[in-house]
């Protein structure tokens, strides 16, 4: 069962990660984390993401500087690709591993700068490959 909350996070979650990603993702879930995949898609995304308080774009690199601190590489690559997709630059975001590194350490900048070139890098080929479709 689907909740109005549920499908909204689902929205938002698909125009950040790319719809790919969330259906995979989706699709994946098992008997075991199915309700996980529910709980992140409707209070996450649904609950969090929708609300008017904060653009898409501040949201990203928020998440951006936390997973820098918190060591979560996989989350990195995807909430730096999310925030191309939300219109963030490389610019900003390049500011943003720098204030996290300061904050957060130089091993974690490190870190951070090293997934965000690759998710970069994939981004734009994404996004050329797109404009040549």
């Amino acid at each position: 069962m689907t909740t109005e909350r549920f499908e909204a996070g689902r929205e938002v979650r698909r125009e950040v990660l790319g719809d790919a990603y969330v259906e995979a993702a989706l699709a994946r879930a098992t008997e075991f984390n199915r309700e996980f995949q529910a709980l992140v898609t409707e209070y996450c995304w649904g609950t969090v993401w929708t609300r008017d308080g904060l653009p898409k774009q501040t949201r990203s690199l928020l998440n951006i500087a936390m997973m820098v601190a918190l060591n979560r590489p996989h989350e990195l690559e995807l909430h730096v690709k999310g925030a191309r997709r939300n219109g963030c630059t490389p610019d900003e975001i390049k500011e943003v591993l720098l204030q996290a590194t300061i904050y957060a350490g130089v091993p974690a900048g490190v870190e951070g700068f090293r997934v965000s070139t690759k998710a970069l890098a994939e981004v734009a080929a994404e996004l050329e490959a797109a404009a040549t479709a």
